[in-house]
């Protein structure tokens, strides 16, 4: 018959072969197996033959086949790895183990099992469908031997799509197509010239394979391709047992069907990003060390800043070290306009960001909050239909990724980033979640230090408004002064001894007047820091004779020896005079204020007793140090009694106050000696 004139001819042709590989010095286990693999193939060959009988059944025609894939698949094995050192050595390998399980299990199926021959023809066919699968990865990981390998790829692939549909087939039906098994014998002779290429160009067999993305991607759309073409090639069968005369019709509808919807899927972007993004989150390492890359971009963001320019040029190296570029913008959405606020490059190209194209990507920004790869852009433009003047971004933009910069919720600014002289990196979903961590990161560290700049700025203000508060409060005593002095002028302008006193209290006015003009000049707070060797008992007496004599009741103060403090003596002062004053407004004229000075080993202790008005505890507690608050009305600042507590506590003394309404006030400030 003329199918076994085929397969004589493949019997004497490979059996050349096996001749020419013998006499080739080419050595290793993978020419070994080659050999084998062709020897089997002579002796499957043979065996079609029908004129010599030695088949009876379709279990025994798909025993040889499964023999024959089964040592096909292990000649493959050996090419996935670079000379192995024996035969051991590459079945315990466990990528081996893993490639033979399904040629194993189809053997063992029609060896062993009594099942349906369908099912048998069904294992054949996934056993065809792995073969597949391992070629590509040998053709797509081939590298430099790729012209090497390729005849040797289309050889088997060619033959095993062949042996697919031959069992595909078989298996819809329960039988072989006798069109299909007439033409295997001239299939495999018209494909031995692409085998013996194949021995003539590899020099040297086996490639280092590395399970990349790609590959797996690929392989596994492969891999449900296949399944779902026997899955609708069994379903076929189901309808062609019980449809009659409709069988197969509705056969060929479905193959048909099976066919457009795989092209639907299989051309589907959404599908291949989706198939691409659920293998490599489960089964791949990330492409960035994440613990170095944070500690990395937190040393980065560490460095001491001395203005927001700063702080700017720091987020943008901090976005561009990030992801290994060179060039980059940052630009600032401020009152509606976009300012660049940063720029950087390790090189000297030409840094021009058009304003019309930043608008552009503000408007699609603020509609889609995505990272824009101007790459994509180019290849999938559809994907940015709502971008303005988008084809002309494509050609003229010098950036490949544009970062969005959000504060809460509102678009802070954009980055955009391009690796002028290095490669480019492809923007997939892992480089995307990448992009927004450290953008949350860099946008949190910015906006923080725009904060504490704004911060800064409102407490040079509240200091400079605190300063000027105390400056009036010192004015106003300073006032007092002068009008104790037009008062007492009436009565006393012609005796010599006031008017000596006159001069020596305007010498002293004008000396406080200079410090608070000189505060104002410097914008500094704390005028105190100038210290003094003081008698404080005599301090208490001056401030009562010289500022405290106007007003009733008169204070009682005597002391016996003298109590000496190192301090700023016009401060403290000051602030007896406050607290004296307040004594007496709260008294009735006939009443008391009494002043105590004492001493210990380690503090001076200053008591102020008044038997006034009084306070309540709960003014205490939440008025009477809390700036601006007072009990006088437009008379007072009240700033006071918090200025007296200030500046005690921070010589790293006290002030206790103790009081009760209708019985009167007691003020003890307690001043260390030795003061830190």
């Amino acid at each position: 018959m003329v199918f076994d004139i085929g397969y004589g001819l493949t019997a004497l042709g490979y059996s050349c072969l096996v001749f020419l590989m013998l006499v080739v010095r080419k050595k290793g286990l993978a020419k070994l197996l080659l050999i084998t693999a062709t020897v089997v193939t002579i002796g499957w060959a043979v065996l079609q033959i029908q004129s010599l009988g030695l088949l009876t059944n379709i279990r025994q025609y798909a025993l040889i086949d499964s023999v024959r894939l089964w040592i096909w698949t292990l000649f493959l094995a050996a090419c996935l790895q670079n000379q192995f050192s024996s035969l051991w050595a590459l079945l315990k390998r466990p990528i081996t183990l893993v490639i033979l399980i399904m040629p194993s299990i189809a053997v063992f199926t029609i060896l062993f099992l009594p099942v349906a021959s369908n099912l048998k023809h069904l294992a054949l066919t996934l056993t065809t469908i792995q073969m597949l699968v391992i070629l590509e990865q040998v053709y797509r990981q081939s590298a430099k031997q790729k012209w090497e390998y390729k005849p040797l790829v289309i050889y088997l692939a060619s033959l095993t799509t062949f042996d697919f549909f031959t069992y595909a087939n078989a298996s819809m039906v329960n039988q072989f197509n006798f069109a299909f098994f007439a033409a295997r014998g001239f299939v495999f002779l018209a494909l031995l010239p692409f085998l013996v290429l194949a021995i003539r160009r590899i020099q040297h067999w086996g490639i280092d394979i590395f399970v990349s993305r790609e590959v797996v991607t690929h392989s596994t759309l492969l891999m449900l391709s296949g399944a779902y073409l026997v899955v609708m090639a069994l379903l076929g069968y189901v309808v062609q047992y019980f449809g009659g005369d409709w069988g197969a019709p509705i056969q060929l509808a479905l193959f048909l069907i099976a066919i457009v919807l795989l092209l639907s899927l299989f051309l589907s972007h959404d599908f291949r990003t989706k198939v691409k993004v659920f293998i490599t989150k489960n089964f791949y390492a990330n492409q960035f060390d994440y613990r170095v890359e944070w500690v990395n971009l937190t040393k980065t963001l560490a460095v001491e800043n001395e203005n927001l320019q700063e702080v700017y040029r720091t987020a943008l190296q901090a976005w561009m070290q990030s992801i290994k570029y060179d060039q980059g913008v940052l630009v600032k959405s401020l009152g509606g306009t976009l300012n660049v606020v940063a720029t950087a490059s390790t090189h000297e190209h030409e840094i021009n960001v058009p304003d019309e194209f930043l608008v552009d990507f503000k408007l699609f920004l603020e509609k889609k909050p995505w990272v824009i790869d101007c790459d994509e852009m180019r290849t999938k433009p559809e994907l940015y239909e709502e971008l303005p003047n988008r084809n002309l971004i494509m050609k003229d933009c010098n950036f490949q990724i544009i970062i969005p910069v959000f504060n809460k919720q509102a678009l802070w600014g954009m980055v955009l980033l391009n690796a002028a002289s290095m490669q480019k990196r492809s923007l997939n979903w892992e480089l995307r979640d990448y992009i927004s961590a450290i953008t949350e990161q860099i946008t949190s560290f910015t906006i923080q230090a725009e904060a504490s700049k704004a911060l800064a700025e409102n407490a040079q203000f509240a200091a400079f408004s605190r300063m000027s508060a105390f400056v009036v409060h010192d004015l106003k005593n300073v006032l007092a002064q002068i009008n104790l002095l037009l008062n007492n002028a009436k009565q006393h302008k012609s005796n010599p001894e006031f008017i000596d006193d006159t001069f020596e209290t305007l010498e002293h006015t004008k000396s406080r007047m200079d410090n608070m003009l000189k505060q104002l000049m410097e914008k500094n707070v704390d005028s105190s820091s100038n210290v003094d060797h003081v008698n404080i008992a005599e301090l208490v007496k001056d401030v009562i004779e010289l500022k405290c004599a106007t007003l009733l009741p008169l204070p009682n103060f005597k002391y016996e020896t003298p109590i000496y403090l190192d301090i700023n003596a016009d401060k403290l002062s000051n602030i007896l005079y406050n607290l004296i004053s307040n004594a007496q407004q709260a008294s009735d004229d006939e009443g008391n204020v009494d002043i105590q000075v004492s001493e210990n080993d380690d503090t001076v202790v200053i008591d102020i007793m008044d038997d006034g008005c009084g306070m309540s505890q709960n003014f205490i507690d939440n008025g009477l140090f809390t700036p601006f608050i007072t009990t006088k009305g437009n008379a007072g600042m009240g700033v006071g009694a918090y200025d007296a507590k200030s500046f005690i506590e921070s010589l790293g003394g006290s002030l206790i106050v103790k009081s009760k309404e209708g019985d009167g006030s007691l003020f003890k400030l307690t001043i260390p000696k030795i003061q830190d």
